[in-house]
């Protein structure tokens, strides 16, 4: 998938800004997301960033195993500590060559290590976006994480086994937008999106 071991904190730290400036009253807000609200959404980011971890660190289990569409997420107290935590941990993990390598498992499929950090990083961009445009803040990913997130999902449009996007049908994007509503629109969302006042 990639030769680039990138390093996912710079945009671990952008998702816990994002996360801690979220007010307790926009946590039932809705998200691009359908079937989201901020609180699923900081759930989700939440329990994918302790999956991802362990799929970097090859310890299988549990949090590598359930299904990342079974259900949407709720925040359980503490989350406000529990997530920059996970975040930085999550980012440690992926600083160690040896999670890029080999056969590792996130979600319940397994796939290469690469594979699994491209997914984390998409992962991570693609949400930030979901939790800026779900609160009104700005939005800046980190441009390395943003590249790959939009190559990740890029070649995943183009896989015929795929029948398109991974995430849903792809929002065609004028070829010149920006990059990051680019990567939007292959996620499956229309960049446009705001949240109704």
């Amino acid at each position: 998938m990639t030769d680039t071991i990138l390093d996912l904190g710079p945009q671990a730290r952008i998702i816990a800004r994002l996360a801690e400036g979220v007010r307790d009253e926009q946590l039932a807000a809705p998200t691009p997301c359908p079937g989201s609200a901020v609180r699923n959404m900081l759930g989700h980011v939440l329990h994918l960033s302790v999956a991802f971890r362990d799929a970097a660190r090859k310890d299988l289990g549990v949090t590598t195993d359930g299904n990342p569409g079974a259900a949407a997420p709720d925040l359980a107290p503490g989350w406000r500590e529990e997530l920059p935590k996970a975040l930085d941990e999550l980012a440690d993990a992926w600083r160690d060559p040896a999670a890029w390598t080999g056969m590792t498992r996130a979600g319940g499929l397994d796939m290469p290590g690469a594979v699994a950090a491209a997914v984390a990083v998409d992962e991570l961009v693609i949400h930030g976006w979901d939790l800026a445009r779900a609160t009104g803040r700005p939005y800046t990913p980190d441009p390395a994480a943003l590249r790959m997130s939009h190559d990740f999902l890029f070649a995943a449009a183009e896989d015929p086994s795929r029948g398109g996007g991974i995430f849903g049908p792809v929002v065609p994007v004028a070829a010149d937008a920006p990059l990051l509503d680019r990567a939007v629109g292959l996620s499956g969302r229309d960049p446009a999106w705001t949240a109704q006042p």
